[in-house]
């Protein structure tokens, strides 16, 4: 099943500050320099707060549909009715709080939700524990999908040539989700590189796109144990970072199926699990 091209996405909002630029050897100057917005979205199910998280606004319903999935709230399209700002009550008007109206057939566990359900680097649970917290709930990844390295190595491009509010703040991470032959399909932009990734997820939640066994992740900072739940969530079996993974986040994609590429720069990048997705027939007996 094919995604939509790109999501039809709009840049997320900015705000303009004023600022004095310094640099050696010039007269500083007072200039318009612009800032990725910041603000507070509340989640709410059936009316009851589950979760606050600080987010660049925008494809909101997004964020709100990947979180909830990839918590385990929710896991079919059908799972959903409708979401909407609050239109009642002190949150009347207010475009910081969701309302999500789930089917009266899901069964939700409020006083288990939070916005760290699983495992993070800060829980103090050990790694396995954090694995099998989340495999009680994910079960690890099956995909026979295979990417050529060539394809991979031209994904950072396309996410870098797309991120426009990026272009102008230089403040916001991405995630972005791409088909076997390297072709963009939905990228998001957020303050919070763990939004991102919920935007994304959420989009192919709402598109009824899901699972994607055959797609590829790519995020523009690290990754960490809670990036690559949220994908396997999803069930997306490669997960690309720019910059490096966690101890964490490599173990659980060895455990999860998922094949792992951290530090994917230029024309090279770390293959920590389940390369044969992408290299084919690699030798592992040595390390040079």
């Amino acid at each position: 099943m094919s995604l939509p091209p790109n999501g039809e996405r709009s840049a997320p909002e900015t705000v303009t500050s004023e600022i004095v630029r310094w640099k050696q050897g010039a007269a500083p100057t007072r200039e318009a320099d612009h800032l990725a917005k910041e603000e507070p979205l509340e989640i709410r199910v059936r009316g009851q707060s589950v979760a606050i998280t600080m987010r660049t606004p925008g494809h909101d319903e997004e964020l709100a549909a990947g979180f909830l999935l990839t918590e385990g709230m929710i896991h079919k399209r059908a799972d959903v009715t409708a979401i909407n700002y609050c239109q009642q009550g002190e949150a009347a008007n207010y475009e910081n709080t969701l309302n999500v109206f789930l089917a009266p057939h899901v069964e939700v566990d409020l006083e288990r939700l939070t916005r760290h359900v699983f495992a993070s680097s800060s829980c103090g649970l050990c790694g396995k524990a954090s694995i099998e917290s989340v495999h009680q709930h994910f079960a690890p990844v099956e995909s026979t999908v295979r990417v050529a390295p060539e394809v991979i190595l031209q994904m950072p491009e396309q996410l870098r040539a797309a991120q426009e509010t990026f272009a102008k703040t230089g403040g916001l991470h991405a995630a972005a989700i791409f088909d076997a032959q390297g072709k963009l399909l939905v990228l998001r932009e957020d303050v919070g590189r763990h939004n991102a990734v919920d935007k994304v997820v959420g989009y192919c939640f709402l598109e009824n796109v899901l699972p994607l066994e055959a797609h590829v992740l790519l995020v523009s900072g690290r990754a960490s144990f809670e990036i690559m739940q949220k994908a396997l969530a999803a069930r997306i079996a490669i997960v690309c970072a720019v910059s490096a993974p966690s101890s964490l986040a490599v173990e659980f994609a060895q455990e999860s199926g998922q094949t792992m590429i951290g530090f994917l720069r230029g024309q090279t990048m770390n293959i920590y699990a389940h390369a044969e997705r992408v290299v084919g027939g690699v030798d592992t007996g040595v390390m040079e």
